[in-house]
């Protein structure tokens, strides 16, 4: 990563255009990871009151580095006006709102696309365009939940593990949107024609578990808990340590498992087979009583430069000085705040360094270069549609 701009100059999908209309959790999130990679990104927020989430000072609100911020009246005309001449020029548009709330505003597929006939246009719901649900409100644990996600998180026996929305939200819901929107912008380089991106959380989040509805068929899949991925197995759980910290092992294969085994001391001949599902529940036991012994870090010193799959596991104050993360420099410091760098790597065309969230209209002039002109800008702010 080089450099440290806001417009988008460097990455692979540099002079790739976006427009945002703000919105909350996957929305930003998407529009974060286009502008990571380089793209122009112009969140338009909305000049009347709405509730915008978990509310922090600007610099801690990640989400919305990489790009300028622009207030628009979208329920006035001139507001409108406004975003249909940035459409002009814009390779994509992401919007998060409830299903028919953009064409009641003016601002739906069918009057964008004929504005600008290659847009593809992004749309990012929790439940989709349609169905039942379409216009009900919901969150990443009600989403989750239909989808037989959340009922596979958790131990036996207890009730199922609420994750972070980072499962629904920014998985199934933002890097679906965001591959949705880059597979649109390479046909429409082809066909010369746009499309919609009917981005739904409960489509995305089902998608990613596609492998376990195969395992399931195979009958592979047993209850939440009683499963090898799920913290039944004895190799691949994690463990409390003698100072009351953590580490997890996920020695799949035997000969990683073996490797275990003989690093922490403990004689295969007191377990059972590693395939034995019978004998996990008394073989994890004794696992757990072993590593009870020595402190995280004594088990951190005997086990990294092994192939025994092992990791401590770390907070998020811990994690950014792991010497694996600090060499690949997979968090970096901006305006005083730590967060991840953006992801994946290039090498032809690296990422440049993100730049702190901007305040809403803190320079529109600047904001609006590329996107209009000199004139048009003037007569927006005569008209009184941006200040």
């Amino acid at each position: 990563m080089t450099g440290t701009t806001r417009s988008g100059s460097r990455g692979p999908l540099a002079g790739f255009k976006v427009i945002e209309l703000a919105g909350i959790g996957p929305g930003p999130m998407c529009a974060m990871v286009l502008a990571d990679l380089g793209a122009t990104v112009l969140r338009v927020d909305r000049t009347a009151s709405v509730e915008q989430g978990i509310q922090r000072p600007l610099r801690f609100n990640l989400l919305l580095r990489n790009r300028h911020a622009i207030s628009l009246d979208l329920k006035s005309a001139e507001g409108v006006k406004a975003v249909l001449k940035l459409i002009d020029s814009a390779d994509a548009l992401i919007e998060g709102f409830r299903p028919g709330v953009m064409e009641r505003l003016g601002l739906g597929p069918d009057v964008c696309l004929k504005r600008n006939p290659r847009l593809v246009y992004g749309r990012m719901t929790g439940w989709g365009q349609d169905g039942p649900l379409a216009h009900r409100a919901g969150h990443d644990i009600n989403y989750l939940a239909i989808t037989g996600l959340l009922d596979a998180m958790g131990r036996a026996g207890q009730p199922p593990t609420i994750p972070l929305n980072v499962v629904g939200d920014y998985a199934g819901g933002a890097l679906y949107l965001a591959i949705g929107i880059l597979a649109g912008v390479c046909e429409a380089s082809r066909s010369g024609t746009g499309q919609v991106i009917d981005a739904a959380i409960v489509d995305g989040a089902s998608h990613l578990s596609t492998g376990f509805f195969g395992l399931l068929a195979a009958g592979m899949l047993g209850q939440r808990g009683t499963n090898i991925l799920d913290g039944a197995a004895p190799f691949y759980d994690v463990f409390e340590c003698s100072d009351g910290n953590w580490i997890s092992i996920g020695p799949i294969e035997s000969r990683f498992y073996a490797e275990l085994l003989r690093l922490i001391g403990l004689d295969p001949g007191v377990l059972g087979k590693q395939s034995d599902r019978s004998a996990w529940a008394a073989d994890h036991d004794r696992i757990a009583a072993v590593f009870r012994t020595r402190t995280r870090e004594a088990w951190t010193e005997r086990l990294q430069e092994s192939d025994a799959c092992f990791a401590p596991v770390l907070n998020w104050t811990e994690a950014p000085g792991h010497p694996h993360l600090a060499h690949r420099s997979t968090f970096v410091t901006v305006d005083d705040v730590v967060q991840p760098a953006p992801a994946p790597r290039f090498s032809r065309t690296p990422t440049s360094i993100p730049v702190a969230p901007a305040p809403v209209d803190a320079n529109v002039d600047h904001a609006l270069e590329g996107w209009l002109s000199a004139g048009d800008v003037a007569a927006l702010r005569a008209a009184g549609a941006i200040r």
